[in-house]
């Protein structure tokens, strides 16, 4: 048994749940998170979600800390510390230009499960249905003070219109639009344990997605899930069983956390 405290930080979807839902979390995984919990150690959810969108579900699996927001935001103990905005000069310029080139488009400027869209082209474009979308007439971005999420309706052939995508952190989970968001899990997790005084070194990250790539880091270890992509496996420490084939639990057994 390893007996020095680890601060294990877990993607949601496809990690601790399988793909797409936000339940059904095995049986193995959950008497795992039992045992480390009991052992001393701190546990904590990282995900891409907003505060907003991600506390129910954070509640749901049975943590009280979390990574979100992309590693923009943190909340421990079941209190948000802190959400960092975008840029907002970035925001303000990558929706001009969406404007410009007719690209439908929102914007997330509160800490909620709905974006602001100026009008139902959004909608029409999407059919989106991951989150709320709220119609502002006459909506501008120029009169939020923190932006913390964009969303533009575009196809991947239409994005190099679109220069001030270089600057920003963004991503495409669906065909039709991107979600211009933050992407770095590990700034979120440096933050939390250095909060409470932890050692870097101690951090253990479970994860199966590109989108895990950002806290696949070298200055700890890295544990990707037997589902999880190529790329994010060859970047781990190691690679553990699939999420319905105990995987979580076989590594914590591994590495003797449990």
């Amino acid at each position: 048994m390893e007996n020095s405290k680890k601060y294990f930080f877990f993607d949601i979807d496809g990690t601790l749940t399988p793909s797409g839902k936000d339940s059904g979390v095995p049986q193995s995984t959950k008497k795992a998170l039992e045992l480390l919990r009991r052992n001393g150690h701190f546990v904590a959810v990282a995900t891409g979600r907003s505060h907003a969108k991600a506390l129910p579900v954070m509640k749901a699996l049975g943590f009280e800390n979390m990574v979100h927001d992309g590693g923009n935001g943190i909340t421990l103990d079941g209190q948000l510390i802190d959400i960092e905005p975008l840029d907002r000069d970035l925001c303000i310029s990558l929706i001009h230009e969406c404007d410009e080139n007719g690209f439908p488009w929102g914007i997330q400027p509160e800490n909620s499960d709905t974006r602001f869209v100026p009008d139902e082209r959004f909608m029409d474009f999407t059919h989106d249905t991951y989150m709320k979308s709220k119609i502002i007439e006459g909506l501008a971005p120029e009169n939020y003070e923190q932006i913390y999420k964009c969303y533009v309706a575009c196809y991947a052939s239409e994005e190099q219109v679109l220069p001030s995508l270089k600057k920003l952190p963004w991503c495409r989970f669906m065909k039709e639009y991107i979600f211009v968001e933050p992407n770095d899990k590990s700034r979120g997790i440096r933050r939390i344990v250095d909060h409470l005084g932890g050692d870097r070194k101690d951090v253990v990250v479970f994860g199966d997605e590109r989108n895990d790539l950002s806290m696949f880091r070298k200055e700890w270890t890295s544990i990707a899930m037997g589902n999880a992509v190529q790329e994010l496996k060859d970047r781990a420490d190691y690679v553990t069983t699939d999420i319905n084939d105990d995987g979580i639990w076989n590594a914590c057994v591994h590495f003797g956390w449990i």
